[in-house]
């Protein structure tokens, strides 16, 4: 089973993770796919990952994020997919339980620069 998170803010992907107040969590079991609104806990960055853990959260789908949440959800071994186009939950994990979820690499550039 997988638990995908998707940072929301009015109904839509988060242009930035660290802005939003809660996620949409994804369960993926097969064909079955249930979903829930979480509560991100208003704290330091560097929790995150622990938090996402304690949800049980496999896979994260963003628009932009601080490369260094990246370096430490990757030490949890927790999938980020960056620079996703900024649309609904619902239509996001359509597309990556099809495998169409396609990353913006001008995105991804402008986050691993510098």
């Amino acid at each position: 089973m997988k638990r995908v998170a998707i940072p929301v803010i009015k109904g839509k992907l988060s242009e930035y993770f660290e802005k939003c107040h809660y996620c949409e969590i994804f369960e993926i079991d097969g064909d079955n796919v249930k979903s829930n609104e979480i509560e991100v806990p208003p704290s330091d960055i560097t929790q995150l990952p622990e938090w996402a853990v304690k949800q049980g959260i496999t896979d994260f789908i963003v628009y932009k994020i601080d490369k260094n949440i990246i370096k430490l959800f990757t030490k949890e071994k927790i999938n980020i997919f960056i620079g996703i186009r900024i649309d609904s939950p619902e239509k996001l994990v359509e597309a990556y339980v099809n495998g169409t979820l396609k990353s913006d690499e001008k995105v991804i550039s402008e986050i691993t620069s510098g």
